[in-house]
């Protein structure tokens, strides 16, 4: 929860941005590798553009402020719209699709990267650099405040890509799972697609119930995401 927390102006609005800037990366690398592997519905819905307006699920992503989770964007996709033939090469839809998937979690890991990368070149201290990314606080000079911005968004981007890869229906995790199964393995998956999105809701209701040992989904994010936070940042 970010407006009932226990957090400061300074580390809401940081986080609020963060997770701004990776669900429009995010939702625009979907719509932009759908586009070109066929799916014409992108373009003519006006999303190949970086703008988070086009992007944001509004009732998500005030979800995600409120209670710290939402489905914070949509990239109408379809693999039936995908196999055309794009830039001299013909895509088949089972691997346009996969492409078009992947791209959304990746595309953050490559922000995380990015923004590591400007932390490293500017050489901050390193209990600053903890101090901004893991415990959300900033000194009061400039370069604290701005180690906190670029920290929050290194470890949100982290977060968004490990979430994303989970196995569950609808995350993105599930249908990559879906696309490299072969065509009678992945009928199989599908016809358990609900039940893993109920397996993804229970989760999500026992990470708000914070019994020690109960908390899996925080298990299965909580350590990946802080050890390749630490290795991106230099740690």
């Amino acid at each position: 929860m970010l407006l009932f927390g226990n957090l400061s102006p300074q580390l809401i609005i940081a986080v609020i941005l963060a997770v701004l800037i990776g669900m429009t990366v995010h939702e625009f690398a979907h719509n932009y590798v759908a586009y070109l592997m066929g799916d014409d519905a992108p373009l003519r819905e006006g999303r190949l553009t970086l703008n988070p307006m086009v992007h944001i699920n509004p009732l998500g992503f005030i979800m995600f402020v409120l209670i710290g989770f939402g489905i914070l964007g949509q990239a109408p996709i379809s693999s039936q719209r995908m196999g055309y033939k794009r830039l001299g090469v013909r895509f088949g839809q089972r691997w346009g699709y996969l492409a078009a998937v992947a791209a959304g979690p990746f595309s953050n890991l490559l922000l995380a990267i990015l923004f590591a990368l400007v932390l490293r070149i500017l050489g901050v201290g390193p209990q600053t650099l903890i101090n901004g990314v893991f415990y959300g606080v900033g000194d009061g000079t400039f370069m604290g405040t701005l180690t906190l911005l670029l920290g929050q968004i290194v470890r949100w981007n982290v977060l968004l890509f490990v979430f994303n890869l989970l196995p569950f229906f609808p995350i993105d995790g599930w249908h990559i799972i879906y696309s490299l199964l072969p065509p009678d393995l992945a009928y199989t998956w599908q016809r358990y697609a609900q039940t893993t999105q109920y397996i993804l809701l229970g989760l999500i209701l026992l990470s708000f119930l914070r019994i020690p040992g109960l908390n899996i989904l925080g298990l299965l994010i909580g350590q990946p995401t802080i050890s390749i936070t630490l290795f991106l940042i230099g740690f």
